[in-house]
């Protein structure tokens, strides 16, 4: 019974990227097909530059989660680790959402050339973030703000409550 979690994560981690790796396959599958096959007449060399943009920004975040979600052994061959959990935020969803960006952009992509622009998404999103992480830096205190007579107060009598040393009452025997 002990690693239970990890095997699961494990068995979840290995149903998951091989979702990941059917999507990726049936995305560029079908572009292939449609696109080059089917309208063949309007394929330029600038669709085998976005073919191959799409197969970078499929390859680099699959290959990301795929080392997060790759599971450590022991030197006896034991289970210690599941791998990441791969359904957490953070980064792991950001490389997920790259994926689908990517899989929506080229199966849009058939349809219209205009679609290509939703890349544009991914880099306004990270200075979205990025501004929002250096203001946070950039704006450590509030030096430039009065504070009022009320506002004083209570941060006094908050920091003198803090400052107080803290009892623990304990049970003698």
């Amino acid at each position: 019974m002990a690693n239970q979690g990890a095997k699961k994560r494990k068995e979840g981690n290995t149903r998951h990227m091989a979702n990941l790796r059917r999507l990726i396959i049936a995305c560029n599958v079908i572009y292939v097909l449609v696109r080059m096959l089917i309208f063949h007449s309007s394929f330029t060399w600038k669709h085998w530059v976005g073919l191959f943009l799409t197969s970078v920004a499929y390859f680099i975040p699959y290959q990301q989660l795929a080392q997060m979600a790759k599971p450590a052994y022991a030197d006896d061959g034991e289970l210690l680790d599941g791998g990441f959990d791969m359904s957490t935020g953070g980064i792991c969803g950001y490389l997920h959402d790259v994926i689908y960006i990517t899989s929506f952009v080229q199966l849009t992509s058939i349809i219209s050339d205009k679609f290509w622009y939703t890349y544009l998404v991914i880099p306004a999103f990270g200075a979205y973030k990025s501004f929002g992480f250096i203001r946070g830096f950039l704006s450590q205190g509030s030096e430039g703000e009065v504070e009022d007579e009320k506002t004083r107060k209570k941060r006094e009598k908050m920091e003198k409550k803090a400052s107080r040393p803290k009892f623990v009452k304990t049970r003698n025997r």
